[in-house]
């Protein structure tokens, strides 16, 4: 069973299917599961992370489903305990063993470390050394602000293809998504129908319980979250669900046969806090955060 999905052509002419299924905090027993579901509903781009400690069962449940590898668009990140370049070309090594591939579709910076700022620059030069002897097709950054933009931006070879950073209606982040797209640079959301508003204790309630969310939810016979996943699909942005219930897992790929209005559009921008729910990029430090990341 195949579902229609947008594909977003990427700036070195790399295509990723637009919507994905994302395995943050999901169990290594349940992720072979999730991504199962999600292969059974037509997903083909799956969004994993060293630090998540599931890849392998993300590799698993590629490799014994029916699709095959290559309709499978596979992307991962390197976590800052595996910054700086030879440690980032391992970490590829360590992420790629796991997901038992040779090549990587998409790899990615998992957050900037504005305390070593230098291993993150030399991270990202391994990600281009990686780009050029083709053992990933394309490469990009994650919760990267505008000021971790620019220097990599100025010393980079090679344009992140992708930031994926924290979108959904009560945090769009819209000065940061245009300078993405200033420079070529996919905005991808992760959280993006407010995942973060109401599994972490917020002052912005839930965005599931939105009246506007709901309101058009109801006006065109779908579910909040499939009004929020339609919204970041109309403005162009790759969009990385995460579920582990089938039921959900196809829901949230069933938003392709239905639009949303510039008005209802509009309502939804204008839900913005501005308070982001996840960590503050400028707070992650090896010591608070560093893990070491096990071999494949």
């Amino acid at each position: 069973m195949s579902a229609p999905t947008t594909i977003i052509t990427l700036n070195n002419g790399v295509e990723m299917p637009a919507l994905g299924l994302g395995v943050f905090q999901t169990p290594p027993d349940e992720t072979r599961d999730a991504v199962r579901a999600a292969l059974g509903a037509g997903y083909r781009h799956i969004d994993t992370a060293a630090a998540y400690g599931n890849e392998r069962q993300v590799g698993e449940a590629v490799h014994r489903s029916d699709v095959d590898r290559s309709e499978v668009f596979l992307e991962t990140k390197i976590w800052i305990s595996d910054y700086g370049y030879n440690e980032t070309l391992h970490g590829f090594e360590k992420s790629a063993g796991k997901l038992g591939v040779d090549q990587i579709d998409l790899l990615i910076l998992h957050q900037p470390l504005p305390s070593a700022f230098d291993r993150t620059l030399e991270a990202y030069r391994a990600l281009e050394a990686l780009l050029a002897d083709g053992k990933v097709r394309a490469i990009g950054v994650s919760n990267f602000v505008v000021e971790h933009l620019i220097p990599v931006l100025d010393r980079a070879r090679v344009v992140p293809a992708v930031n994926q950073i924290e979108v959904h209606p009560y945090f769009a982040q819209r000065d940061l998504q245009g300078f993405n797209a200033e420079h070529g640079i996919l905005t991808q959301a992760w959280s993006p129908i407010g995942g973060i508003t109401f599994y972490r204790e917020g002052s912005h309630g839930r965005t599931l319980d939105d009246p506007v969310i709901g309101d058009i939810a109801g006006a065109h016979g779908k579910s909040a979250a499939q009004v929020m996943l339609r919204w970041g699909l109309q403005q162009g942005r790759s969009v990385i669900p995460k579920s582990t219930k089938p039921s959900r897992i196809a829901q949230n790929i069933d938003v392709f046969d239905f639009e949303l209005s510039a008005d209802e559009m509009a309502a939804i921008d204008g839900l913005d806090t501005g308070r982001r729910g996840g960590p503050e990029p400028e707070g992650i430090t090896l010591e608070a955060f560093g893990r070491e990341i096990p071999e494949a």
